[in-house]
């Protein structure tokens, strides 16, 4: 019996790579990252051993590695008080911090830009915010279910668009020394200052609203899908930017007090030192 060299004896089955899926992530692991994301915004400074220790007194079944790999996942890395503040590439350029002694004196002074990540019900979104320091409001903000460049130069095209700061703060992540974000804001005529080595607070001011977003509005939502963390989240930030009274604004709401105009300036409160 013979086979004409055309027709194979056996053929392959291939499958098409659209047919594949990931499994979800079990509840327990979902659960340990909701656990993470808490502790992580109480105690920045924990590594993944001391989360994953504080996991296992609380039930829950971690290792190091583990809660290193989902620390990763979800873009966290522990604030250090030594040269490790923030994941960078080593090829970037890294530009000077030129916030010491200096106090943000009016709106559009000095803007600062952070990412944080953002728990869903089975996974995760990143939120990159691009916050005025002297008002304390957001100037833009955007979602994305990738701690990749898109989403993080939309909120920075965006903020461009609407003002130019006469500094852009950030740390020295990845996302922010490279020369795709810094590139648009020099090309704004902004000064770039990123956050050194032993500066673990200087970016307060976004992470006093970071806080303020998660525990009063995050941990109290178990949100199903992106969509409904867009809508429920853009709601919360609104509302935050336009209604929400701050002490420290003299009782009005940040909205107010950065689109004031240059004569009453100087009857509001100067924003404290970042130094």
């Amino acid at each position: 019996m013979s086979h004409s060299p055309r027709t194979p004896i056996f053929s392959a089955c291939v499958v098409p790579a659209s047919a594949y899926k990931a499994a979800p992530p079990s509840a327990a692991e979902v659960a340990a990252k909701h656990r993470i994301d808490e502790l992580y915004l109480d105690f920045p400074y924990y590594g993944a051993g001391r989360l994953a220790a504080q996991l296992q007194r609380e039930r829950h079944s971690i290792d190091r590695k583990t809660a290193r790999a989902y620390m990763k996942e979800m873009g966290l890395l522990a604030v250090y008080p030594g040269p490790n503040l923030s994941k960078r590439q080593s090829e970037h350029r890294v530009y000077p911090y030129l916030l010491r002694g200096v106090s943000a004196a009016h709106p559009n002074h000095v803007w600062g830009s952070d990412i944080t990540s953002i728990r869903l019900r089975g996974g995760w979104l990143f939120l990159m915010v691009v916050l005025d320091w002297f008002s304390g409001s957001i100037v833009s903000w955007t979602l994305d279910d990738r701690l990749e460049m898109p989403f993080v130069l939309e909120a920075a095209s965006d903020a461009a668009r609407k003002a130019t700061p006469q500094i852009w703060n950030t740390d020295q992540g990845s996302q922010f020394t490279s020369p795709q974000f810094t590139q648009l804001v020099a090309a704004r005529g902004a000064q770039i200052s990123m956050d050194g080595k032993g500066r673990a607070l200087d970016t307060i001011f976004t992470e006093r609203l970071l806080w303020t977003m998660k525990y009063d509005h995050l941990y109290l939502h178990d949100y199903e899908s992106p969509r409904q963390c867009r809508q429920q989240l853009g709601a919360f930030l609104t509302r935050y930017n336009e209604q929400r009274l701050h002490e420290s604004l003299k009782y009005r709401t940040p909205a107010e007090v950065y689109f004031q105009t240059e004569a009453s300036v100087s009857d509001l409160p100067a924003a404290p030192a970042a130094g």
